[in-house]
């Protein structure tokens, strides 16, 4: 038996992605979810936090989703992909919850922003919506 085939019981395996994110977002599409977030807080409207997120999902009042990546623990966004996708909400993910949370106008980390109202930002999230249905095929 070689050193490649022995059994290591306290090894730890790094996986390259959280468990909640469905799809691999390309570097443009992450900012240009961050600039439709901004474009939506500007003229629009957003709310930020899982919290919030998941109420108006639920509601169905969401236009768009944006998750950031690097969320700990990755369960307290494990469920809003999937109740996304019930609802038929577009959602994407960006890398950084500290940069969405800047995004958003805040200078804490967001997990999670909806856009309720797109404002200005809606030809963009017409277009990013086409962009994130290629991914997903």
């Amino acid at each position: 038996m070689n050193d490649e085939d022995t059994y290591r019981p306290n090894e730890v395996i790094i996986m390259s992605k959280a468990m909640f994110v469905r799809f691999e977002m390309p570097k443009e599409l992450s900012d240009k979810a961050y600039e439709i977030v901004e474009a939506a807080r500007d003229t629009g409207k957003v709310r930020k936090g899982t919290n919030e997120v998941t109420k108006l999902v639920e509601r169905s009042e969401a236009v768009l989703v944006i998750m950031a990546e690097d969320v700990q623990p990755p369960e307290i966004l494990a469920h809003v992909p999937l109740l996304c996708e019930e609802r038929n909400i577009l959602y994407a993910y960006v890398p950084s919850k500290a940069e969405l949370g800047h995004a958003v106008g805040m200078e804490k980390p967001a997990a999670s922003v909806a856009v309720l109202d797109a404002g200005k930002a809606k030809p963009m999230i017409e277009s990013f919506t086409e962009q994130i249905k290629k991914l997903r095929q």
